[in-house]
């Protein structure tokens, strides 16, 4: 049974759920080009919508400023799911999600990381982490053990 005081819940699992998979079949060392290729094909096997680098403005005074970003995923328009492949996340890569939510006024975002031998997906909204305890009971009780959702330490 789902939780639904967490905002998208069954958007989360299916999100997960796909990036599961991919690191289920590639582990990690790829580069992260590899596993946002890889991502894309398991979104559209999956059936889950999705815009591929989807560029970010930022406006200043209500001015669109010159300098736009480009978030990993959009899915399902409303979350952001951004993916690195690194040994482990440092608050500038929290702070990269945070920032997107902020310009783009979205609620959730998805920080995961490919690059370390458990899969490492934080669940962050614009102003705190969302808890996602429920999420690791359902994936551990499927035998889905090699998840770890991190819950916010020190990002302000």
């Amino acid at each position: 049974m789902m939780n639904n005081n967490i905002l998208y819940m069954e958007e989360w699992y299916k999100i997960i759920g796909a990036c599961m998979n991919i690191h289920k079949e590639l582990g990690p060392g790829f580069l992260e080009a590899v596993y946002q290729e890889s991502l894309a094909i398991e979104f559209l096997d999956q059936g889950i919508p999705f815009e591929k680098e989807k560029e970010i403005c930022i406006f200043y005074k209500d001015k669109i400023l010159d300098k736009c970003y480009k978030a990993d995923f959009l899915c399902f328009g409303k979350i952001i799911v951004e993916i690195k492949a690194l040994s482990e996340l440092s608050n500038d890569h929290i702070s990269q999600l945070l920032n997107y939510l902020k310009a783009t006024k979205l609620r959730v975002g998805l920080l995961v990381n490919f690059g370390s031998p458990s899969l490492v997906l934080t669940a962050y909204s614009y102003k705190f982490v969302l808890i996602c305890v429920n999420l690791w009971t359902k994936f551990v009780g499927r035998g889905c053990s090699n998840i770890l959702l991190c819950p916010k330490s020190s990002v302000k």
